[in-house]
């Protein structure tokens, strides 16, 4: 699907309350009584996004905090050379089509990482004894698989990261000895012939502040503004130490959008030298709101991505021993006081508040509707709820024999209920009459497979079931 500017761009995306327990060394946390992360940052035209690895897809605590709190995915390792081009044009794309699938699934953009890179990249290539044609010919042939396989279905892709040394000068790799400094504007220009609709970035750590990277940096986005080097952002990585986001932050993101580009948070987390302690979590819980706040002061940063989900399994005690606990959820996918900080930020509740008691349970599901020659029924479940608001959940089934190309889904809701958000279809509400039809990616449904779409509802007094539910197919 084509995308646009998330400031502009209206998704459709799935909300729900968090209900977690709160860790022992932690102060209360507000994830219960706020509205999810996705819909605060929202609210304020930005994107909050993760680092999502495929092979957690099938964990169901990884998937329902993914998608109940963001509304934007970034593969971790699953686009980087290494796993799409192991060897020469020989492609993979098996666990970045599984992100992809999943992210469009559930109202979420995708951030592609990385086309170029020193870093997990082949032997094939790094030790290869390439001629500057050569190697020109395998980068842009890389390019242009990988970033044409998804065409049309990123918002943006980091095309070239860490290009730079500390000092400001560039990192000796195979691409800058062989290639020269030109070989970022020659990725550039391959990237946009693959996916004109992209957004194109560069991509680092350590040019969060004012400094010779971040200088460095600076000047070369803003040669490729005056040369028509065809780049739309710089993405800040964000890899902080605890009580050391630096203070410039704001100041340095401003002077790269006064250049023309977006800006973003791409890769944050916040590391805490071990063992966790309350004052160590206020301090992160600070470090967050801070990062946040930065990014909101900027009218042309769109969007903060945190680097994983989840403390269980983050790559900062691998490689940085003794430290760890950087993410805003812990081993156990509670919300920590870092989470209340993005909250705060984001202008949500921060209020600590006693955990409310939900319970579906005791409205029921409706009875799936009986099967009618084309095979196709759908069945009502309700995910959560709260004062005022709702969360459902409709699965459409095919029973029948042969392949659904198409369906649609229509109930009567019995208690004055209202559709305020639905992701995975389009629906129309007139009354208590509710009818959903498929969106054009989830129309096809295999014999025996089934597909869902889900929403956000409001009520006054009760939140009754529909009765029952009705699915036709074409």
């Amino acid at each position: 699907m084509s995308v646009r500017s998330p400031r502009r761009h209206a998704w459709k995306i799935g909300l729900a309350l968090l209900i977690g327990v709160i860790p022992a060394v932690a102060t209360a946390t507000t994830a219960d009584a706020a509205a999810p992360l996705r819909q605060l940052a929202e609210a304020k035209g930005i994107y909050f996004g993760t680092a999502v690895a495929a092979n957690r897809l099938g964990e169901s605590q990884y998937v329902q905090v993914l998608d109940r709190e963001f509304n934007s995915v970034t593969p971790e390792n699953e686009m980087k050379w290494d796993a799409t081009e192991p060897s020469r044009n020989s492609f993979n794309f098996g666990s970045a089509d599984q992100i992809v699938n999943h992210a469009q699934a559930n109202g979420q953009i995708i951030r592609g990482h990385t086309l170029v890179w020193h870093s997990q990249l082949p032997s094939w290539v790094s030790n290869g004894n390439w001629t500057a044609s050569e190697l020109t010919q395998v980068m842009e042939n890389h390019i242009s698989n990988v970033a044409g396989r998804y065409r049309g279905k990123l918002y943006a892709w980091d095309v070239v990261n860490e290009a730079f040394n500390e000092d400001g000068t560039r990192r000796q790799t195979v691409f800058q000895r062989v290639l020269g400094d030109g070989y970022i504007a020659t990725a550039f220009r391959a990237a946009r012939a693959a996916d004109p609709t992209a957004k194109l970035y560069y991509n680092d750590y350590n040019i969060e502040g004012i400094n010779a990277k971040s200088n460095a940096v600076y000047n070369m986005v803003r040669q490729f503004k005056q040369q028509g080097v065809p780049i739309d952002g710089v993405g800040f990585q964000g890899h902080f130490i605890l009580g050391q986001v630096p203070n410039d932050l704001q100041q340095n993101l401003q002077r790269f959008a006064d250049l023309g580009v977006e800006v973003a948070l791409t890769e944050v987390d916040i590391r805490i030298p071990l063992p966790v302690t309350s004052a160590k979590l206020a301090q992160q819980r600070a470090d967050y709101e801070k990062v946040v706040r930065a990014c909101l002061a900027v009218s042309k940063c769109v969007g903060v991505t945190v680097w994983g989900v989840t403390d269980k399994y983050s790559w900062v005690p691998d490689v940085f021993p003794g430290e760890g606990a950087a993410l805003l959820f812990d081993d156990n996918y509670n919300p920590k006081p870092a989470y209340d900080g993005v909250v705060t930020a984001l202008g949500g509740d921060s209020s600590p508040s006693p955990t409310p008691t939900l319970t579906p349970s005791p409205i029921p599901d409706s009875p799936p509707s009986p099967p009618p020659s084309s095979g196709c029924t759908a069945t009502y479940r309700l995910v959560n709820e709260w004062p005022g608001g709702f969360q459902a959940e409709v699965t459409v089934s095919n029973n029948g024999t042969s392949p659904i190309n198409g369906w649609t889904v229509s109930w009567s809701f019995p208690s004055g209920q209202t559709i305020t958000q639905l992701w995975n279809g389009e629906h129309t509400q007139s009354g208590a009459n509710v009818t959903v039809r498929n969106v054009y990616y989830n129309g096809n449904v295999a014999p025996g497979a089934s597909t869902s779409f889900g929403f956000l509802g409001s009520f006054s007094g009760s939140n009754g079931a529909p009765s029952s539910v009705s699915c036709t197919a074409s």
